[in-house]
């Protein structure tokens, strides 16, 4: 009688692979290209390590992580020393690292970086700081009212919604165009670069801003392609560069104009808030009337009480030119009521963003009608549409073949007949 095997839990298995690779693999030193690097607000250290053919995950804890002897970083070489572990709530296999060096040579990808970074310093497209830093050589100023933005970046990600929000919010009678791209993987590079070109040929936009979400060296290394660093520097219209999060570093933010620390980031600096600017233009009108009111208060006075001294006629004339001049701007409706024109700009912006949204209106319609004619046309096409009027299709049923000519047929062979609904099988008994 065989021996029934017990079932093992999920638990008991993982804990049984736990113990075989910790006995196994207890004291172990590996080699490898760190990515995904994430200094989390506990003081441990996770991040990928990984060769040419795989990958695996390491976590450091604090411990160990503050007594490194320098700061790791997505790309770096690096050998490890550790045991291999199971976290228990994913079964997933890592290296806990107690001991981190830097290993002779750069990692392949920080390579690139670096190597790229410098061919463009050669060539006084980016500046190195005496603090290690770098910039673009010539930085233009960001328009601080900009009326048309373009933004290049992917329409489904997190970062696009994030930035349309705060524009929105911020100041909704701007105007932004997409232009959507992959910002990651094959291809993704050059649909970014591609796209800066478009939207300067397109013309009419105050600045662009090119970027993503955060991400791993690998995610990123879209925005370090010789490829985008040179369409960003070429762009006649000011880049901001807004590329993963504010730790990460890419070629592209060295040729932008100006460098944002994230996407949202990059829609704060770009667009002025509405109500700051209403808010400023209030004080001001607040602080110029009161102003007034005291030059008239102590100047007034004085100015009358000369008129009734025995003063030469001349005097006198100088006197009343500038109680005229006084007078005149008593009655100016700016000094007078300056909240008039705060009032006469609030209304200005309510008409340019009834407009805007007016124009977008009309602008969505005529591409509903292009849509609308595109597919009447599409439908005429329909091959479908054809058979619907009688005619059927004859196929080959040995080959497959479309059949134009009775010549291509001869008695006996199988045929497939195909409507607008339904098919029907057939035999040739004669051809003519």
């Amino acid at each position: 009688m065989t021996e029934t095997v017990k079932a093992l839990t999920v638990t008991e298995l993982t804990r049984g692979i736990k113990k075989v690779l910790s006995d196994e693999f207890d004291d172990i030193k590996v080699e490898g290209e760190l990515s995904n690097v994430l200094l989390h607000s506990s003081g441990h250290l996770y991040a990928s390590l990984k060769d040419e053919n795989s990958v695996i995950k390491l976590v450091m804890f604090k411990g160990a992580n503050l007594k490194l002897k320098f700061k790791p970083a997505g790309g770096m070489n690096v050998i490890v020393h550790g045991r291999v572990d199971v976290y228990e709530k994913s079964g997933q296999y890592q290296i806990i690292a107690d001991y981190m060096e830097e290993a002779d040579g750069r990692g392949s990808l920080q390579k690139k970086f670096e190597d790229l970074r410098d061919k463009l310093v050669k060539e006084g497209l980016i500046v190195r700081k005496s603090d290690g830093t770098h910039h673009r050589s010539n930085p233009r100023p960001i328009p601080g009212f900009p009326e048309k933005i373009g933004i290049v970046t992917s329409p489904t990600g997190a970062a696009i919604q994030d930035m349309l929000n705060i524009i929105d919010r911020r100041f909704s009678n701007v105007t932004v165009v997409l232009d959507p791209v992959k910002v990651q993987g094959d291809g993704a590079a050059e649909e970014i670069a591609e796209a800066v070109a478009r939207l300067n040929l397109l013309g009419g936009f105050d600045v662009l801003i090119v970027g993503r979400g955060g991400g791993s060296i690998e995610d990123l290394w879209a925005f370090n392609e010789e490829s985008v660093a040179r369409a960003i520097y070429a762009s006649e219209t000011p880049v901001i560069s807004a590329v993963g999060h504010e730790i990460d570093f890419t070629i592209a933010d060295f040729v932008a104009d100006l460098r944002a620390p994230t996407p949202s980031a990059a829609a704060e600096l770009v667009v002025k808030d509405k109500n700051d600017i209403i808010a400023v233009l209030e004080g001001a009108s607040a602080r110029l009337n009161q102003a007034l009111s005291g030059m008239v208060e102590r100047y007034g006075e004085k100015i009358a009480a000369l008129g009734k001294t025995g003063l030469s006629s001349a005097l006198k004339r100088t006197v009343e030119v500038y109680k005229e001049r006084l007078n005149s701007l008593r009655k100016n409706a700016v000094l007078v009521r300056p909240g008039e024109r705060v009032n006469e700009l609030r209304q200005e912006l309510d008409d340019l963003d009834q407009r805007a949204t007016k124009a977008y209106g009309h602008f969505m319609e005529l591409k509903l009608g292009v849509l609308v004619l595109a597919k009447s046309r599409l439908e005429g096409l329909n091959p479908l549409k054809i058979l619907e009027r009688g005619y059927s299709v004859t196929v080959n049923r040995k080959t497959g073949t479309i059949i134009r000519d009775s010549k291509d047929l001869k008695k006996g062979d199988p045929v497939e007949l195909r409507f607008a609904k339904g098919s029907a099988g057939a035999e040739i008994t004669e051809t003519k």
